[in-house]
């Protein structure tokens, strides 16, 4: 391509069995993920929080926009005010938001309104979506923004997990109170919320079967 907004793209050149040992690698150590409830409250470094953002921050937007604020909380008195917030959102969730069919599919995870995680976690990462990009006090638009930020997302819980760490992908909707404890500005609008940290000791999780290959895939060849 001629002219100077393009640089060569470097591949890692693997030969197709080296694609093809990493490719299967990584599939298996993805299928160790799990979501987590129980936290240990064990530190984790603000230095590797700060890795796993901007690991998360490399993923694809729409235009290049990264319409994305990440914000990670560590300080306790907003970790509690949060809590408080997001139990009053859970609370109502499930005494009359939620119908029966969800309920009822939420039984196998034992989850109510309480929300310890929140407390427990050594870090908290809520994830932004920015509708609009603010300049010298002009809108300027973004495109793709939850599709953009949603990757960015799945990013974030794959590095997570690939440095030993666990996480729960938490929406106490609506999350308004999110946007108000942590004054964002208006053209920010809470994503998701993630707990981060490693695992309580003995820290059980559902019993759980994914997807077969053949349910998910289609191969047109």
């Amino acid at each position: 391509m001629e002219g100077n907004s393009f640089i060569p793209y470097l591949s890692a050149d693997f030969s197709e069995e080296e694609i093809a040992r990493r490719a299967n690698n990584f599939r298996h150590q993805m299928e160790g993920r799990r979501s987590l409830r129980f936290f240990s409250d064990k530190d984790v470094p603000k230095d590797v929080i700060s890795d796993l953002i901007m690991t998360a921050s490399s993923a694809p937007s729409g235009a290049h926009k990264q319409p994305w604020t990440f914000c990670a909380i560590n300080n306790k008195e907003i970790k509690a005010k949060i809590r408080a917030a997001a139990e009053k959102e859970e609370y109502e969730n499930y005494h009359g938001r939620m119908g029966q069919e969800w309920l009822k599919d939420l039984e196998k995870f034992e989850t109510n309104h309480i929300k310890e995680f929140l407390d427990t976690a050594p870090w908290l990462i809520v994830v932004f979506k920015k509708i609009f990009d603010m300049e010298a006090g002009e809108k300027h638009k973004n495109y793709y923004v939850s599709e953009s930020v949603g990757i960015a997302t799945g990013v974030l819980i794959t590095a997570i997990h690939q440095a030993g760490l666990v996480t729960l992908t938490h929406t106490p909707s609506p999350m308004n109170f999110l946007q108000e404890i942590l004054q964002r500005p208006e053209n920010e609008k809470a994503f998701l919320l993630l707990p981060v940290g490693h695992p309580a000791f003995g820290a059980g999780v559902p019993v759980l079967q994914r997807k077969k290959a053949e349910e998910v895939i289609v191969f047109y060849e």
